[in-house]
């Protein structure tokens, strides 16, 4: 995630923000650039961008519709369209019934984990149309309570439909959740980051020249699913650490893509966050050099090296700061030469895509242009 700061006052202000602290601008996230722009509202509702002069200016813009609680999303759209809803929002199909207080506090941390996740895609332009904009090709999220016991609401994606127990935006009942699993890791952003690694698989990988690679790499993904989850749970694989970043990776080909896919965007966009704070590990390695954090650019080739040189020290200082202040290790994850294989592979194949190198799985007509992905920018 990039720093942002106030067009009107320049105190620094974060993705989520709605109103600078200091100067009482309203805050908006724009897309098209990928900024947090700062606005006054007059009494009609109109919005005046406060940027700069010299600042390139996107057309009209006003709030997302679900700028109001209880989302209260930060997002802009062109307020000459007939949308009314920002990118993020319109992939959202189904939503929690809202005569609950806490459901409408769970729907807004989703959506702000959501927003986070659109926020990576559309920095990498990778298209993530809704349903309604791509029927066959989009996607969709289905944000359900679990009221019938005997009806369970599990997480998971099918046809590019992700659906989302609610409950795993309550902290104590994920973590009890966490705990009755023996998982060391468990977010709302890691289960969308996790289930639209599915969404990507069909999207990059299906009927594609890849397929071939990623079965040497991650293994025969018509292997029967059910039977590899049964057996999973029955018996986990002893030692998964070896080649696979989690033992739920290792249960089936498509579980391990998503779970390095979930690992990919994770290490990119803290990689991004430490390089815009400008962070600069002198003592990462004992008597070694000083490690500069930087993202790894589209067109880097070696990217196992880069993710050891760069974002493992940067997560083991994470990983301190977490211990220092008393919680778990935000990155409990040891990374293996396999995975660093998989983690090069994924990156390949975002950038190939985004370039239109190997045609995505997509409807032309309902996806905008591709272009290189910017990660290095």
């Amino acid at each position: 995630m990039k720093t942002f700061s106030c067009e009107r006052c320049q105190a620094r202000v974060f993705f989520e923000n709605v109103c600078c602290e200091a100067c009482n601008a309203q805050l908006g996230f724009i897309p098209a650039d990928l900024t947090i722009g700062s606005f006054e509202v007059d009494a009609t509702g109109r919005m005046t961008r406060l940027a700069p002069a010299t600042h390139p200016q996107p057309g009209p813009l006003r709030r997302c519709a679900n700028h109001v609680a209880p989302v209260i999303c930060n997002w802009m759209v062109d307020a000459n369209g007939a949308e009314p809803l920002c990118q993020s929002c319109r992939t959202t199909r189904a939503r929690p019934a809202l005569d609950k207080a806490e459901n409408r506090g769970y729907w807004r941390r989703i959506e702000g984990a959501k927003r986070q996740l659109a926020y990576s895609l559309t920095s990498w332009r990778l298209p993530f149309p809704s349903k309604a904009e791509d029927p066959e090709h989009g996607v969709a999220f289905d944000f359900l309570e679990q009221t019938d016991p005997a009806k369970r609401v599990l997480t998971g994606h099918d046809a590019g439909v992700i659906t989302l127990n609610i409950a795993e935006a309550d902290d104590a009942r994920r973590e009890q959740m966490r705990a009755q699993m023996h998982e060391p890791y468990r977010t709302l952003l890691g289960h969308l980051r996790h289930e639209i690694g599915h969404y990507y698989w069909d999207r990059l990988i299906r009927a594609t020249r890849w397929i071939a690679d990623y079965r040497r790499l991650f293994g025969d993904e018509r292997a029967d699913y059910a039977q590899a989850l049964k057996r999973h749970y029955a018996t986990p694989l002893a030692n998964w650490q070896e080649r696979y970043v989690s033992v739920y990776a290792s249960c089936h080909p498509w579980e391990d893509w998503a779970e390095c896919w979930a690992h990919y965007m994770h290490l990119q966009d803290g990689l991004e966050t430490a390089a815009s704070w400008g962070m600069q590990l002198n003592a990462a390695v004992p008597n070694g050099l000083p490690v500069r954090a930087e993202v790894i650019a589209s067109d880097v080739a070696d990217v196992p090296a880069r993710v050891v040189r760069s974002w493992l020290p940067i997560s083991q200082f994470i990983n301190a700061m977490s211990r220092s202040l008393g919680a778990r290790d935000s990155y409990p994850f040891v990374v293996p030469p396999p995975v660093l294989d998989k983690l090069a592979f994924i990156h390949q194949v975002i950038d190939a895509g985004v370039r239109a190198a190997v045609p995505m799985n997509f409807d032309p007509a309902a996806t905008p242009g591709s272009c290189k992905i910017p990660l290095g920018a």
